[in-house]
């Protein structure tokens, strides 16, 4: 990775070098708000903090944008209705979560076993588990997804898949125990009729689970992807 940023990736439009310091710190952060969905707030300072340079947001997304063309980091957009005008940031998937274990040299378990051992990683490893969920529903071609940020009344839903006309909320709760407050976000999405969405998906830690509401499906992050 630090050979292609160095080299393979310094190379802008008409010649022009990328800054490779600023590169670096923008996948580095791309690392670490995996499953996220930071804004200039969140960035802006931490790269100026740590280059000591005037980098504004502009800038950083413009890097982050390059990263997503290159296929090492999705960028979700915000969901959006009706031609509505998008609020809140994009969210950050990895093309692979092996990237930020060895760039950032820190390897974070997702499978139950080790978590059992390490319970301190559980809220880390729900926020790479849903990076690895973008990243699964950005590559199935002709689907579109997009995140639903907290808007007023309407609580956060980590990604919604449109089909045709049809929209299907995604929430992914990574954890042992779900209960009933884990599915607010998709209950106050399906009771909204404009959003014409059939049902919605529960991606868990495990199998087995049961939601006491038939419009939701539970299924395990590991059935998930074997989907493909």
């Amino acid at each position: 990775m630090r050979r292609a940023i160095q080299h393979d990736l310094r190379m802008g439009p008409r010649g022009r070098r990328r800054d490779e310091a600023l590169l670096e710190m923008v996948f580095t952060l791309a690392c670490r708000y995996a499953g996220q969905a930071p804004g200039p707030s969140a960035l802006v300072p931490e790269v100026r903090q740590a280059l000591d340079a005037d980098a504004g947001w502009g800038r950083i997304l413009n890097y982050l944008r390059f990263l997503d063309g290159t296929l090492l980091v999705r960028l979700i957009p915000p969901f959006e209705l009706r031609l509505k005008k998008r609020r809140g940031y994009a969210k950050i998937c990895l093309c692979d979560h092996a990237l930020r274990a060895s760039w950032l040299q820190e390897p974070i378990p997702i499978d139950g076993e080790g978590l059992q051992a390490h319970p301190d990683l559980h809220d880390l490893a729900g926020r790479i588990a849903a990076s690895a969920c973008g990243q699964f529903f950005a590559s199935v071609p002709d689907l579109g997804v997009a995140h639903h940020p907290e808007r007023g009344d309407l609580p956060e839903v980590d990604f919604v898949l449109t089909v045709g006309t049809q929209r299907i909320p995604v929430e992914v709760k990574y954890r042992r125990r779900i209960d009933f407050s884990d599915t607010l976000g998709l209950r106050a999405f399906l009771e909204r009729s404009v959003h014409q969405a059939p049902f919605g998906l529960l991606v868990t830690l495990r199998d087995g689970v049961r939601v006491d509401d038939p419009r939701i499906i539970p299924i395990s992050l590991a059935s998930l992807l074997w989907m493909r």
